[in-house]
């Protein structure tokens, strides 16, 4: 099941996210909020911690390295990853009206605030704690939630998110779109599956869950490796990925049809190529949207 409290690499995600928005002309995804909700606090500490090597060195590296370390490292996953999720997100409200807008670890996405679509119901999973945190930061800045905006607080060691997500409100009749992001690369399939399950089980026919996840490691260049390590020192460890067969093999079974995926390569050719600060795709990543078929008539 998932179980995304707030942690050091999702504090750094936000991180990347709010620096492109803020030093990149060329966007990738423009997260303008960005920075607004994380804090000038949190995010000097968040460039701290990079500067010092992610471990604490005595002498911080230069605002040049210290940058590359983000373009290298940080901010090519969660940016790819946002700007996949929220294109098919939009696609999918265009075709079917009304929807229901499932986000899983929602953490310190900004999408409540950035959306203009009355039609999205927006409904945020994360850890008590962590949207306690978040609805801290939101009230001090006077920031207004919209009333098509519901917080669903889930302690994933006592609750089920199905459960959680029914009392405040959800309608398993609607067409709803789901997306787990950044969750894949610390459970195994089996622990993941469960998740898919319970979203299978919330979902009327046609609609969709969108998810990124790493490729099981081999031969890949010394930068995949290089991130493994650095999550393991941040205390979060990297579970080693999934193959495309088996991951598809669980989404069928549980009811899913592949409808979009990218693999690396692609993800580089859609969002990474010709960038002028050569900024590029990790190796090891693809990105998959799936619809739930089950029931679907076809005639």
């Amino acid at each position: 099941m998932v179980e995304q409290q707030e942690s050091v690499t999702a504090k750094l995600c936000a991180f990347a996210r709010a620096w492109h928005a803020i030093h990149n002309r060329e966007k990738i995804f423009d997260d303008d909020l960005a920075f607004d909700l994380m804090g000038k606090e949190e995010y000097d500490e968040m460039y701290d911690l990079v500067s010092r090597g992610l471990s604490g060195l005595a002498k911080p590296y230069s605002r040049e390295d210290t940058e590359q370390i983000i373009r290298e490292y940080l901010a090519p996953i969660p940016l790819a990853r946002i700007h996949f999720a929220e294109s098919r997100l939009h696609d999918f409200a265009a075709r079917h009206g009304k929807i229901q807008y499932v986000i899983c670890g929602a953490g310190s996405d900004t999408f409540l605030f950035r959306n203009d679509d009355p039609d999205i119901e927006i409904y945020e999973i994360d850890h008590p704690d962590t949207q306690r945190y978040k609805q801290e930061r939101i009230a001090k800045l006077e920031w207004i939630i919209r009333k098509n905006v519901h917080f669903v607080p889930v302690d994933f060691e006592r609750q089920r998110m199905t459960d959680e997500l029914l009392k405040a409100g959800f309608d398993p009749q609607k067409k709803s779109f789901f997306s787990i992001l950044g969750v894949t690369y610390y459970l195994t399939l089996d622990v993941f599956s469960e998740t898919l399950s319970q979203i299978a089980e919330l979902s009327a026919a046609g609609s969709a869950v969108v998810f990124d996840y790493p490729m099981k490691t081999g031969t890949f260049p010394a930068r995949v490796h290089r991130l493994e390590q650095i999550t393991a020192s941040l205390g979060e460890h990297m579970r080693g990925g999934y193959d495309y067969a088996e991951v598809s093999r669980a989404l069928y079974s549980l009811g899913f049809q592949i409808d979009t995926y990218l693999p690396p390569e692609k993800v580089q050719k859609q969002y990474f190529d010709g960038r002028a600060d050569r900024m590029r795709a990790f190796e090891n990543v693809s990105l998959i949207s799936a619809t739930y078929t089950a029931g679907y008539s076809f005639e």
